[in-house]
């Protein structure tokens, strides 16, 4: 008995209640009726989907020969059956490309529809597009046009963004899973989109058809399988599902409709054929009322038919009343009729017929038309604005900044403008308590956001405040009002000083907060600050939570006596800390200056703190000027600050660790070698972890050039690495005296944690001093792993030691994250350093993650010989490096692209190039290669190879490359390294094409 069986015993004979047993796939090969009982389940377990992916999973299985050679899956009885059950499947959901699109990956579904088109008598080798559907069998057809309507709703649903799923941590195989299987997508997306043309030409002769099309059923791919159907009658009969042309037509216009709506994004005309097809599944969805073979998503088609309309300029609309507003309102902006757009969006906000989400698009349409620099749209857009924040206001809805911002100085006409559509959008004929209540609470606001008295009087006046507003409402308003028209000072200004800004009054402490939270202005910041202490005492910094200082000056700050000080103080440090994270340098020194202006008076600590953190802004700005490419020196007098700061003493002063950090990178950065190994105080190397890794990797760099025994700084850096890498091992022992399980624990023996030493690390741009740091941690990587086969290769390995005194202690999971986010930061400094590319490789490489492998060496092979243009210099590709290339193309099964670069190699190697040309599973373009060998020995044996199996196509096209007058042994050795060098060029030219 097998295992399985043994379990399905023992489950049936438990006591408990337990699921019940999924069934397997080899079940439905023992028992030919379980399939249709399987499938009619209320929920089936595997379902319909998963029940094709295995059956095809199955039947594609590669098999292994005595020689252990993988070998293209049987044609056997076996996976015969299997493809016909994934295909009887298929027939049960009535090949519904919705259910299928939905449940499996495009690989899965095209090698169904394949086998679809192979048991269908498909004519091999023959283009569809050549194909006369009107004359081919029933079922032969229907495959056809299922296929090639597949193919066209493929491209259009790969054009839409897919979030990708990402596969769990340490799941290596599950990564190279993905990969082959987004390769295999994209080749066959390739393929599709280069017979999208085809694939048209076939649905539109389908169009053509006006007679009933029939597909295969369950029973019908059962007679397929028994050897009376072999004479082809089962094609020709009309036992298979029947759809009506009308059903199919549908489906087909509609697809058809789809895949010209992508094509107009460049070629406007397609825009047209979409309307006409989505016009023709319109009417032929009305004409069908009831169908089960046509699965539409009717929202969708509504969306397509308004989109091509709307950018085709149909206004004709008599058959889609519903969609009348929407080619009116589109009409009308075409003929600049903008007050009639207007008039509609007022009166709207009473039937409430168009979506706020076409409204908003109308006037972001109309602001876009602004910012291209149109005119006379300023007042159109305050317009169309106002009608939307007053539907806003009938629903219930908060109304949008931009009407904020339009009231905060409105003119006599917009207010004008806003009481009149309030007045038209209240439905008189309805008298609905909750849009009054919300018009009258837009009114109240209204007037307390206006600080022009002579602009609430007109309001007040209005017959809308008496209609909505209660009497004693209406009193304390007026109140209000009198009482602001009393204090305000309109002829207030500020002055020069930063501490001589008059407040003013105001009512409104929630808008001043806001106003607050806005504001990157000194000036205004401190205006708004006096106001609101004058309104009401609180401790303002809370306002925001988005406001943080460094938890290292928190009590320095908050330990200010005055309120109104405390409070400027934490949120002009807040905000200039902001804008330096957005990289909006110029606001923060004026927020930073304004702070240091207010606290040089009375807090010498905080003055000090104030400059330190503008030294770290100065810092920040000019690193951010050279990562962008800027090739200028910082000034000496930021270099001097940079250094007065390390150097800097004073008691009792909170320091924030990062600026010490950012100094010191910021002289690494800038070649501040010098200063690092010979003037920097001892104490302070002996204080600060990141002096004294600085000094270590300047020295480091300083003496690259130098002799082997005079590198004692290299040895004195890699120990400070080792130890941040190590971790501290504690044996634990037993009752029995015996030592028994081992607890390990975070080092406490390192400078610094290895985060902060990454961190740091992210900080440094010198390519001298990334080149030492990858350099150390590869040495280091090597000899952890202990693998001398698959080493990764670096520059300056030589001057690192070759072995550790205590390699327990070095944790291998730390080295190898450390060494792969090194090297990918250090590219994305300087894409085009050819070693730190192959190191990529190589990481790659080591991991069996071969595709991205060969990827980063071409890369290499790329950037050192101008695209390929130029010979790749010998040290760039190795003979270590083009083996590996080799092994990379062999892991992927591209013999053909491994036979080749055997050539490239000093010797050339003859055995794995045979070796790989007697694979016949090859995955590569094969006989498109040859073009790129010049050694005769391979082209010979190539010749004998097919001529051995009886492939004369291949066997002449290898006698062709062998013939070439360039390839004459004969020739003279100029003449032959040319030949070589020009293969050589066109060869790698072609592989970056496949792999960037």
């Amino acid at each position: 008995m097998s295992a399985e069986a043994v379990d399905r015993v023992a489950a049936v004979s438990s006591s408990r209640p337990s699921t019940p047993l999924q069934t397997s796939w080899f079940e439905f090969l023992l028992d030919a009726s379980l399939l249709e009982k399987h499938l009619q389940k209320s929920n089936p377990d595997p379902t319909a989907v998963q029940l094709i992916i295995q059956f095809l999973e199955q039947a594609s299985k590669p098999s292994v020969n005595e020689q252990n050679q993988v070998q293209p899956p049987v044609d056997n009885r076996r996976n015969r059956t299997l493809k016909l059950l994934a295909l009887k499947v298929a027939a049960y959901l009535k090949w519904d490309l919705d259910v299928l699109e939905k449940g499996l990956t495009i690989p899965v579904l095209n090698m169904l529809l394949n086998e679809l088109l192979c048991v269908s008598k498909v004519p091999a080798g023959v283009k569809h597009v050549d194909l006369d559907l009107s004359t081919l069998p029933p079922t032969t057809a229907m495959a056809v046009i299922i296929y090639n309507r597949w193919a066209i709703r493929t491209i259009v649903l790969s054009s839409f963004p897919e979030k990708q799923t990402k596969p769990g941590p340490h799941q290596m195989n599950m990564l190279n899973v993905v990969q082959q299987e987004k390769e295999m997508t994209e080749n066959i997306l390739t393929v599709l989109k280069e017979q999208a043309m085809d694939s048209i030409s076939v649905l539109e002769g389908a169009l053509r058809l006006k007679k009933d099309f029939y597909v295969h059923t369950m029973r019908t791919l059962d007679l397929l399988a028994a050897e009376a159907a072999a004479n082809g009658e089962t094609e020709s009969s009309t036992a298979g599902l029947c759809f009506s042309a009308d059903e199919l037509h549908c489906q087909v216009h509609y697809d058809l409709g789809a895949i010209f709506f992508q094509q107009g994004c460049t070629d406007q005309p397609a825009f047209e054929k979409a309307r006409d097809h989505f016009r023709h599944t319109k009417e032929l969805l009305k004409k069908l009322d009831s169908t089960v073979h046509v699965h539409l998503d009717e929202k969708r088609l509504a969306g397509y038919w308004n989109a091509c309309k709307a950018l085709t300029g149909d206004c004709d609309s008599s058959c889609d009343s519903q969609y009348s507003h929407y080619d009116q309102i589109n009409s009308l902006i075409r003929t600049r009729k903008y007050q009639a757009v207007i008039d509609i969006f007022i009166k709207d906000n009473i039937s409430h017929s168009l979506p706020n989400q076409f409204r908003r698009s109308v006037l972001r349409e109309f602001m876009y038309s602004v910012q291209q620099g149109e005119s006379g749209l300023d007042e159109v857009c305050h317009k169309l604005c106002v009608c939307n924040a007053i539907r806003d206001v009938l629903e219930g809805e908060v109304v949008s900044v931009r009407f904020q911002q339009l009231i905060t100085k409105p003119s006599r006409q917009l207010l004008d403008f806003i009481l009149e559509v309030c007045t038209k959008s209240l439905d008189k004929d309805r008298q609905l308590d909750t849009p009054r209540r919300n018009m009258a609470h837009f009114i109240r606001s209204l007037c307390d956001t206006l600080e022009d008295p002579s602009l609430v009087f007109v309001i007040t006046s209005h017959k809308l405040f008496t209609e909505l507003l209660m009497e004693e409402e209406r009193k304390v308003l007026l109140d209000q009002v009198r009482r602001k028209s009393a204090t305000i000072n309109l002829s207030a200004k500020p002055l020069p000083s930063f501490y001589d800004i008059p407040a003013s009054a105001s009512v409104n402490i929630g808008q001043l907060e806001q106003q607050l939270i806005l504001s990157q202005e000194p000036r205004r910041i401190r205006q708004l600050m006096i106001e609101l202490h004058g309104l009401a005492e609180r401790p303002y910094w809370r306002v925001n939570s988005k406001w943080e200082v460094p938890s290292d000056y928190i009590n320095l700050t908050l330990s200010i006596k005055d309120n109104l000080t405390k409070d400027l103080v934490y949120i002009l440090m807040a905000k200039g800390l902001h804008c330096i994270s957005i990289k909006d340098f110029a606001h923060a020194r004026l927020l930073f200056s304004a702070c240091l202006e207010l606290v040089t008076e009375f807090s010498p600590r905080l003055r000090q703190v104030m400059l330190n953190e503008i030294l770290l802004l100065e810092v920040r700005a000019h690193e951010t000027v050279a990562a962008e490419g800027g090739k200028e020196r910082p000034p000496p007098d930021l270099v001097s600050r940079v250094r007065g700061y390390l150097e800097m003493r004073i008691h009792d002063l909170p320091l924030r660790q990062v600026v010490g950090e950012e100094c010191v990178a910021f002289l690494l950065n800038w070649r501040e070698n010098d200063y690092l190994t010979l003037q920097v105080p001892s104490s302070l190397v002996m204080n600060n972890p990141y002096v004294k890794l600085g000094q270590l990797l300047a020295s480091t760099c300083k003496e690259l050039p130098g002799p082997k025994e005079s590198r004692r700084t290299a040895k004195e850096l890699w120990e400070v690495v080792v130890q941040i890498c190590s971790v501290s091992v504690q044996h634990k022992r037993n009752n029995d005296g015996r030592v028994g399980l081992m607890k390990q624990r975070e080092s406490s023996l390192g400078i610094m944690p290895r985060s902060k030493l990454v961190s740091f690390i992210k900080k440094l741009r010198e390519p001298l001093v990334m080149t030492t740091l990858i350099s150390l941690f590869v040495r280091l990587h090597s000899i952890v792993r202990d693998d001398i086969v698959n080493e990764v290769t670096a520059e300056h390995l030589s001057i690192w030691p070759s072995s550790l005194p205590n390699i327990q202690a070095v944790d291998v999971e730390v080295v190898a994250v450390t060494v792969k986010e090194l090297v990918s930061y250090a590219l994305t400094l300087n894409p085009n350093n050819q070693s730190w590319l192959i190191t990529q490789a190589d990481i790659y490489f080591v991991t069996n993650q071969y595709s991205v492998a060969l990827n980063f060496y071409l890369q290499a092979g790329a950037v050192s010989s101008d695209f390929f243009t130029k010979a790749v210099p010998p040290d760039v590709y190795t003979d270590q490096v083009l083996k590996r290339m080799i092994k990379c193309c062999s892991m992927m099964n591209c013999h053909t692209q491994v036979a080749v670069l055997c050539q490239f190699l000093r010797e050339v190697d003859y055995m794995t190039a045979f070796k790989a040309l007697q694979e016949q599973n090859s995955h590569d373009a094969m006989d498109s290669f040859y073009d790129y060998i010049w050694d005769v020995t391979i082209l010979e044996y190539l010749t004998h190879i097919h001529h051995k199996r009886g492939e004369t196509e291949k066997r002449q096209i290898a006698i062709k490359a062998i013939g070439q007058t360039e390839l004459n042994t004969s020739n003279p050795e100029e003449v032959l390294q040319l030949a070589a060098q020009k293969r050589k060029k066109r060869f790698l030219q072609a592989m970056a094409k496949l792999y960037f």
